[in-house]
């Protein structure tokens, strides 16, 4: 509900000093009269008339309440909201391959990815999402879905381990990862479908050249970000020595080059993450970036809703007179 005239609502302020008026002068104006000794009058019963006579005032202001309620001319509206939401197909391909167990990034490679996608994901609820996983080798993960909540339980399920336990050949299979993610786009019909690719390393395996995919992906209208996770110099990573695990510093050797070809060649960009604060921001630049669409048209249609005030005021301003004349007589 809206008011019209919204300066009328002033006019309830005058109630303060009416208040203060009735409880510091209204008992002067009372009829008195003089009784030589009180104490046979000590112990009355208070009559219900007496206990009541504070209701007149009250039914005064409720009166004077609705009345300017009233002159503030109240509307209500009905209103029809007609939205189109255009999303975005997006697909993620992601780095298992056993060097995202390094701990540059806390508490490693792949855990910072998996949260800071996880994070990604929930705040695009209108978007098609899903996920490749690529080590020597490529495969979908989750095909494109709203579903999100199962999206997001197969990303928490994403291990490095399947290389470790030879599911699939270890290595980083650039190509291999984005070609896969290119393949779950060439049929979408979305006006923006974009791959967030993400590894740690080099192109060393894969029959697919990754500017090869890079070339596949400009020519289906797909644009590509970037990024390369993992600091610089060495990186502090676990080696196991039976049951035993030792760490040692082995080198960062990230393909900048080739990620910037790739983003290039795409109209994306290339993102460089250091740390866990610089992937958190890298990803919240591309949500930034690729904005789904929205398209609302509101109509509304307003009615006066004075009359039930203005009637309210009348019966309760009737009623207060009829009380005072009546029940709450007084004389003289």
């Amino acid at each position: 509900m809206e008011f019209a005239n919204k300066e009328y609502l002033f006019a309830l302020l005058l109630i303060i000093p009416y208040l203060i008026w009735y409880v510091m002068y209204r008992k002067k104006s009372e009829p008195t009269m003089r009784m030589a000794d009180t104490f046979a009058f000590r112990y009355a019963p208070r009559s219900w008339r007496v206990t009541l006579m504070p209701i007149l005032p009250i039914l005064r202001i409720a009166a004077f309440t609705a009345l300017v309620l009233a002159l503030a001319r109240p509307q209500t509206q009905n209103s029809w909201k007609n939205q189109t939401v255009e999303g975005i197909d997006i697909m993620m391909a992601m780095d298992v391959s056993t060097s995202m167990l390094a701990e540059d990034l806390k508490p490693n490679r792949i855990e910072a990815a998996k949260n800071v996608a996880a994070e990604f994901i929930a705040g695009r609820p209108n978007d098609n999402i899903g996920l490749t996983i690529f080590a020597g080798e490529s495969f979908t993960q989750c095909p494109m879905t709203t579903d999100h909540s199962s999206l997001l339980s197969l990303l928490h399920n994403v291990r490095t381990d399947i290389a470790a336990r030879s599911l699939i050949e270890d290595g980083t299979a650039i190509g291999m990862g984005l070609a896969n993610a290119v393949s779950r786009l060439k049929d979408s019909k979305a006006k923006s479908k974009v791959v967030i690719l993400l590894t740690d390393g080099s192109n060393n395996r894969g029959d697919i050249s990754p500017m090869t995919a890079a070339e596949i992906a400009k020519s289906l209208g797909i644009r590509v970000y970037t990024i390369g996770v993992g600091t610089t110099g060495t990186a502090r990573y676990p080696m196991n020595y039976g049951e035993t695990i030792q760490y040692v510093n082995v080198p960062v050797e990230i393909d900048e080059n080739t990620l910037r070809g790739i983003a290039s060649a795409t109209d994306g960009d290339f993102y460089r993450a250091k740390n866990n604060k610089e992937l958190n921001q890298i990803y919240h630049e591309i949500d930034k970036l690729e904005k789904t669409k929205l398209n609302v048209k509101q109509f509304s249609r307003r009615y006066e809703a004075y009359q039930p005030f203005a009637f309210a005021a009348m019966l309760i301003l009737l009623l207060e007179i009829f009380l005072r004349i009546t029940v709450f007589r007084r004389i003289p």
